[in-house]
């Protein structure tokens, strides 16, 4: 079995139609928000992916990008995921995977933001690569202790 490997700076991402191939994606786009830097991750996503976050339709990745979580990432010190699982499900050439995980973001003013989120990620095997078509997430505060 070849490992999935996903350079953002190629044109082309080199996969299997796997769920390693898939858990590669996922990854790289967890890994491009903890950096805070989401440059080239447009070719993760198809043109006409859908992005739902917190009961709000984004609309395509582009726009998603450009007028949330680029503008989000931007103050931001740090964002972190910890907990993370992807429970990915083959169906032909459609990947779903549910994804559960903790974040903590700290802002550029020092507040600190702590959150249970949960995302379902839809991609598709374009017969090169894995693209995400809808993305739906959501997060919540976690219990305090004794709540």
């Amino acid at each position: 079995m070849l490992i999935a490997s996903i350079s953002i700076g190629s044109p082309v991402i080199a996969q299997q139609p796997d769920r390693a191939g898939v858990a590669a994606v996922l990854s790289a786009y967890k890994s491009a928000v903890e950096r805070l830097d989401i440059t080239g991750t447009d070719q993760l996503f198809a043109p006409d992916a859908v992005v739902v976050e917190s009961g709000k339709v984004e609309g395509n990745f582009a726009a998603y990008r450009d007028h949330h979580l680029g503008p989000e990432l931007k103050e931001f010190k740090s964002f972190t995921f910890g907990d993370y699982n992807a429970d990915i499900r083959l169906e032909g050439p459609i990947a779903v995977a549910t994804e559960t995980y903790t974040y903590r973001v700290v802002l550029k003013s020092d507040e600190v933001i702590e959150r249970l989120g949960v995302a379902t990620s839809v991609l598709k095997w374009d017969g090169q690569a894995w693209r995400i078509i809808s993305t739906h997430s959501s997060s919540r505060k976690p219990k305090q202790p004794g709540s």
